[in-house]
């Protein structure tokens, strides 16, 4: 099994609350792809870079083992760059620049060693490219994508088309309610997966995620820490972790994909605790087991005999 991860690698420029970069690593292929990285080894980026992309963090890439084959380098520009500006609570964000660069003109060609990917993770990138994607791809398991306002605004009827193509979607409650046109997320849910998903996941931030399957709705809770340094990158961290744990494991069951939902939010919560992708570039297996036991006991219900009846 392997996974074909699309979608962009950039540069970023944060400032939070609690300090600033001017210029680091980023990109929603590039989170995804180091996430995924420590679940399994046959990671497959597809994106493009400019001109001023540093052979270090290609060689980040690379450390993780991610195979870049798919990674094009244009000499003929710069590489998508994104500036952006938290609030205090980290929930809302200005954006203070954002450059396209190369990534204007970015066209995927997937490699050979990409085709056959089990696992397509598409993330936020335009429809149109999404569904370019998919007609390169030999009949994969599970395809995961990712998607945001700006699309379902600006491309709907892309967006819908490819959304049949999609067996997981994962978006946030804001965008639920957009794309659905309904405020109730449980209805929401139902009008999404209608669309062609069979599984949505909504993710609420500081409030957990919501996983919505033919067996049901699980609710997962979202990690209390301490110290938020970055909240970038969060949302394609958890989709790493989940695609990561569903390939490491092989199993789509709805229990699975519950437990996946759990590895994705572990993830996430270590991302947000240092700039951009830096904490995701030295984990230990051990930090991430210990994680993912503090999740499944943040929501453990002791059993007692007394239980209403």
């Amino acid at each position: 099994m392997s996974i074909l991860v699309v979608g962009s690698v950039a540069y970023d420029g944060i400032e939070t609350p609690f300090g600033k970069t001017d210029r680091i690593l980023g990109g929603s292929a590039t989170y995804i792809s180091l996430t995924s990285s420590y679940f399994f080894d046959k990671i497959n980026l597809v994106g493009v870079v400019g001109n001023d992309f540093e052979d270090e963090d290609i060689q980040k890439l690379k450390d993780r083992g991610v195979n870049l084959e798919g990674l094009q380098q244009d000499e003929s520009g710069k590489t998508f760059f994104w500036k952006g500006k938290y609030h205090f609570d980290l929930n809302n964000r200005d954006t203070l620049d954002t450059q396209l660069n190369v990534f204007e003109h970015f066209d995927p060609v997937i490699p050979e060693s990409g085709k056959k990917a089990e696992i397509v993770c598409l993330g936020n990138i335009a429809p149109a490219l999404q569904a370019k994607v998919l007609d390169q791809v030999e009949q994969p398991k599970q395809v995961i994508m990712d998607t945001m306002n700006f699309w379902i605004e600006g491309a709907r009827e892309d967006l819908v088309e490819v959304l049949k193509r999609v067996d997981i979607l994962i978006i946030n409650d804001s965008e639920a309610r957009e794309l659905s046109g309904l405020p109730n997320l449980v209805k929401a849910a139902d009008k999404i997966r209608e669309m062609g998903p069979k599984t949505l996941i909504i993710k609420k931030g500081e409030h957990g995620a919501l996983l919505f399957s033919a067996e049901g709705i699980f609710s997962a809770p979202a990690f209390p820490i301490l110290d938020i340094f970055d909240p970038t990158g969060a949302g394609d961290t958890f989709l790493g972790g989940f695609a990561g744990w569903l390939a490491r494991t092989h199993d789509f069951s709805d229990d699975n994909l519950r437990r996946a939902v759990i590895y994705g939010s572990a993830m996430a919560s270590f991302c947000v605790e240092k700039f951009g992708p830096e904490r995701l570039l030295n984990l230990s297996p051990a930090e991430i087991r210990d994680r993912y036991q503090e999740f499944r006991t943040l929501s453990l219900i002791p059993v007692q005999p007394d239980d209403y009846k």
